[in-house]
């Protein structure tokens, strides 16, 4: 090693003796030489230290990596998209009729059944007519009932029986429509169900069609989302979904059951709809969809750090352990990369199984290197 240095330090104060000024030289061509001669130089003791590591005067130290064998293992791609569970049924509860609200019995929150009572419209108007056709209906059906016993014993004129008849008839078809429509100033709930959003409140108007509240059936739970319009042609009713939710750090898998066959103007994204199965899931809660639109079963795969680049293309460090004991000789072996996901990515051509690649370390060395390995 001693003689190492003293061939180092001739060298250098021969470069000192050469670079010593003449006259007026110019700057430029002063740094340009210089710079000439410590390439040389630098050339030199490369040339004398691999010499004398040949020559086994000096010990080269080696750069220390980890190996790891590839393996195949399933690959997939996912589309990552932001879903929202919904009621695979929610249903508005409307009245028939105008009038104000007399009593609702529901808040938000409540469990409901199919035709619960859950508000009244104001009656009063309609209980009003009731009565007053019922006492008319009274009175009509009196006298037609003497009117018929009369006519069967041959007695009055028929044209007073079928008056009697006719009156008593219509009464009651107008007490049939008041009854009618004294039903409808119930409002039933339409469906089994969680009533979600009480919107109005008791006294106010409500209008035909106008929903009183919305009750969710939260017993057929869906996931919605929204893809981009690029993978039209890869989502497919029967795909597999991955369904991540934040806040519970919970993941289930599910399939999609609905694609849209429309895009959205506006967004330029179609609809995807998946079943959730009985869960602790609410309604309107954000959760991430993976759907695969890629899968291969037996993939070679490696982390995209491991990837560098030169002019020949993207290449990875792999190991041949020939050698020495824990000894490898480094190769650069250019591969062709196929989908990346998660930070890995598929190997298409390049690399097989078997194979060791660099997986630590790889940044401080160079193809053909001698390296030492864990």
């Amino acid at each position: 090693m001693k003689k190492m240095n003293y061939i180092i330090a001739f060298l250098l104060l021969i470069a000192a003796v050469s670079c010593k000024p003449k006259g007026n030289e110019d700057p430029m061509a002063k740094l340009a030489s210089l710079k000439e001669q410590k390439a040389a130089i630098e050339t030199q003791i490369a040339a004398l230290q691999q010499d004398l590591i040949t020559k086994g005067v000096i010990e080269k130290k080696l750069h220390t990596v980890a190996l790891t064998e590839l393996k195949s293992s399933p690959f997939a791609h996912y589309i990552d998209l932001q879903g929202r569970v919904d009621a695979d049924e929610s249903v508005a509860a409307t009245s028939k009729i105008p009038g104000g609200l007399k009593k609702i019995y529901v808040k938000n929150g409540d469990v409901v059944r199919q035709g619960q009572l859950i508000a009244e419209i104001e009656d009063a108007i309609i209980l009003s007519s009731l009565n007053e056709v019922k006492g008319q209906l009274q009175v009509a059906t009196d006298l037609y009932d003497r009117q018929k016993s009369l006519w069967d014993q041959n007695i009055g004129s028929e044209v007073q029986f079928i008056q009697a008849k006719n009156n008593k008839e219509s009464l009651e078809r107008s007490m049939a429509t008041l009854k009618e429509n004294w039903s409808m100033t119930k409002i039933y709930a339409p469906t089994s169900g969680t009533v979600d959003n009480v919107i109005l409140n008791q006294g106010e108007a409500i209008a035909p069609g106008v929903p009183l509240c919305i009750i969710l059936n939260l017993t057929k739970l869906k996931i919605k989302g929204e893809v981009t319009e690029a993978y039209a042609s890869k989502v497919n009713k029967g795909d597999l979904v991955k369904v991540y939710f934040p806040d519970t750090e919970k993941e289930i898998t599910t399939t999609v059951n609905y694609v849209s066959k429309s895009i959205n103007p506006v967004s330029r994204t179609f609809s995807v709809e998946s079943t959730l199965l009985k869960g602790d899931f609410r309604a309107n809660q954000i959760a991430v969809m993976k759907i695969v639109d890629y899968k291969n079963p037996k993939a070679i795969v490696i982390p995209v750090n491991l990837i560098q680049s030169s002019q020949e293309g993207d290449f990875v460090l792999v190991a041949d352990k020939s050698g020495v004991d824990n000894q490898a000789l480094v190769k650069r072996v250019v591969v062709k990369e196929g989908q990346n996901y998660n930070g890995y990515v598929e190997i298409l051509s390049g690399l097989k199984e078997g194979d060791l690649i660099i997986s630590t370390g790889f940044q401080d060395i160079n193809n053909g290197e001698t390296v030492l390995f864990l």
